[in-house]
């Protein structure tokens, strides 16, 4: 047993009839890189501000070690107006008792090397006037610099562009913090978690491992629930059998087995359908040969430049996807492709057939008053799909988790994954064929997602998709444009890890080209030796120490792999045998730069 940082017994939540999670009990020890997934609206995000102190369950305790410095990075996090980026971070780092004897100096470039590192070069800039995925970036900043033991993290990528989500995660999978989050990113939790917590049916499922682990054993969990069901249900049929033969019993083996019959009942009803969108049910319309054409698009801002003499012809059924940085102007594209901000010169030519659909950031302009069920039937009163199925908009509801009872919630209830699940809706029930998502991952639960992929592999139409999910775009998408700012666009013939893996053997490249010059006769006479600060003789020792336990324990998990014995947690072992030789890398690369100064 490692050591305790927080301890969950016995919790409960529920909103009226509608229970969250029930007398739910888990642990989170130091070294734990915990990832959370469920549905939405089964309380991923309730249980994170529980555990904050922002709400109080209907029952039970939290508890965590005495003295434990905790980070939450909530998903819409708050600042005092009128602060400066750099004001923020620094109020950070200064109620961190590990820094207070450091100089103002090194405090301000700890600072600026980490917003530098999430895309942040102006310091100076007021929070007041930056955008939601600057905000995040910011609020990241914050609690990365706090150094908190324990970090607590909801939907730590959403708003975040692909650079920064990738630059986070390998900053947290080397990291010594203990992690708890919520996130979608299916590689993000495969990459940074060794374990995984699911809440499904009011309780919670706990799996020692990453995510792919997680998926195999989660689907092992559900075959074997699924032949209990099928067992329940046919002892209760002969028990509903009996119990039409029977006469009011009063006997106490009667009651006993009436009594027994009830709870087999409610067991029996369990249902565990995931199904909810059939890409079979919600087809597209008919798409003629001729999509669009883009001539000589021109665009920008000021001196910010969007587009520049930007042509090209969308064929049938093509899938891009739009990669690029917060600010390039990803979202002012599909805007303008529809006609909602025009271009400077250029034109566009749409086909006649093409019927946009567009799921935008923004999410949906409806008024919180009106019910989920009244707000699709505004928008159709009927859905006819090709094969002259009929819908009502009540059964289209039922095929994205929006049961009969959720269909009357008014929409100002919502959660933030709910009103996206809504809004998903409304833009497939008008059966487009040409699709425009502007990051439709955010707030998607998991399930969700792969439901949405499923359909838009067999969409017979167009689709353009911005998104930081790298699991969606490698799943969905044929090419990529990769927005490279100054009016930049190039198109690349593959997926995101396609593109990933071109952009380090160009860089390989390049390297391997460029040539040292020649060391001039000042360059080669030997250099004045620096020696070590105290710190830095501190620090030396420290890795010494680290580097001699590490190689300890690399030699450990040797033998044991090297035995050929059966071993149970071999997927944690050899998540942690990869996490010790990145750990090598970066402490005796940094060992060996001390070195020289003895």
């Amino acid at each position: 047993m490692g050591v305790s940082y927080l301890q969950v017994e016995n919790l409960t939540k529920s909103y009226g009839d509608r229970m969250l999670f029930d007398s739910i009990t888990f642990g989170v020890e130091e070294g734990d890189k915990i990832g959370i997934v469920a549905k939405n609206g089964t309380g991923k995000s309730t249980l994170l501000r529980i555990l904050s102190g922002a709400e109080a369950p209907d029952s039970g305790n939290v508890v965590f070690r005495n003295d434990l410095r905790v980070g939450f990075l909530e998903q819409l996090p708050q600042f005092e107006p009128g602060s400066t980026v750099s004001e923020v971070c620094l109020n950070a780092i200064k109620n961190n008792p590990a820094h207070q004897t450091e100089d103002q100096w090194t405090l301000s470039e700890r600072v600026n090397t980490m917003l530098s590192s999430m895309g942040l070069h102006n310091p100076d800039e007021k929070v007041d006037h930056l955008s939601g995925g600057q905000l995040k970036r910011v609020a990241l900043a914050r609690v990365l610099l706090s150094d908190p033991q324990l970090l607590i993290l909801d939907e730590p990528t959403n708003h975040l562009d692909i650079t920064t989500v990738e630059w986070l995660e390998n900053f947290l999978s080397r990291s010594r913090m203990t992690l708890l989050m919520v996130t979608h990113d299916r590689y993000f939790l495969d990459r940074v978690c060794n374990k995984i917590i699911e809440i499904d049916m009011q309780s919670i499922f706990t799996y020692t491992g990453n995510y792919d682990y997680y998926l195999k054993k989660r689907q092992e969990r559900i075959e074997a629930l699924q032949g209990e069901l099928v067992k329940v249900k046919n002892t209760l049929r002969r028990e509903q059998e009996w119990m039409s033969r029977q006469p009011q019993a009063r006997a106490g083996k009667a009651r006993f087995r009436i009594n027994a019959y009830y709870d087999l009942k409610q067991r029996a009803s369990v249902r565990y359908d995931e199904k909810s969108i059939d890409p079979n049910d919600v087809k597209s319309s008919y798409i003629g040969s001729k999509i669009f054409e883009a001539k000589n698009i021109c665009k920008r801002f000021g001196d910010k430049v969007i587009l520049d003499d930007f042509t090209y012809t969308f064929a049938r059924y093509e899938k891009v996807g739009i990669i690029g940085e917060n600010g390039v102007g990803k979202s002012t594209f599909i805007k303008m492709l529809q006609g909602l901000v025009a271009q400077d010169s250029g034109e566009w030519n749409v086909g006649e057939t093409v019927r946009f659909g567009y799921y935008s950031q923004d999410g949906l302009d409806l008024p919180p008053g009106k019910k989920v069920i009244d707000a699709i039937t505004d928008i159709t009163e009927d859905v006819v799909l090709e094969d002259g199925v009929r819908f009502t908009p009540m059964q289209f509801l039922s095929r994205f988790l929006f049961s009969p009872a959720d269909q009357q919630k008014y929409i100002s209830t919502l959660s933030g994954g709910e009103m996206r699940r809504l809004h998903l809706a409304a833009t497939l029930i008008t059966r487009p064929n040409f699709l425009i998502l502007d990051e439709p991952t955010n707030d998607l639960d998991i399930v969700t997602l792969a439901i949405l992929e499923d359909y838009l592999k067999n969409f017979k139409g167009c689709a353009i998709i911005i998104s930081h999910d790298r699991f969606f775009l490698d799943s969905i998408v044929d090419h990529l444009f990769v927005m490279e700012g100054d009016g930049v666009i190039k198109d690349f013939p593959g997926n995101y890890t396609e593109y990933r893996e071109f952009i380090k053997e160009q860089r390989k490249a390049e390297a391997a080209q460029t040539k040292p010059a020649r060391p001039s006769a000042a360059a080669t006479s030997k250099p004045r030796k620096e020696k070590m600060s105290f710190k830095e003789l501190k620090e030396f020792e420290r890795l010494t120490s680290e580097i001699d336990e590490l190689n300890e324990e690399k030699k450990r998990l040797d033998d044991i792999f090297a035995s050929g014995e059966t071993i149970d947690d071999v997927a944690e072992m050899a998540r942690r045998y990869e996490e010790i030789k990145a750990e090598l890398d970066e402490k005796e690369m940094r060992w060996l730069e001390l070195s020289e100064k003895q």
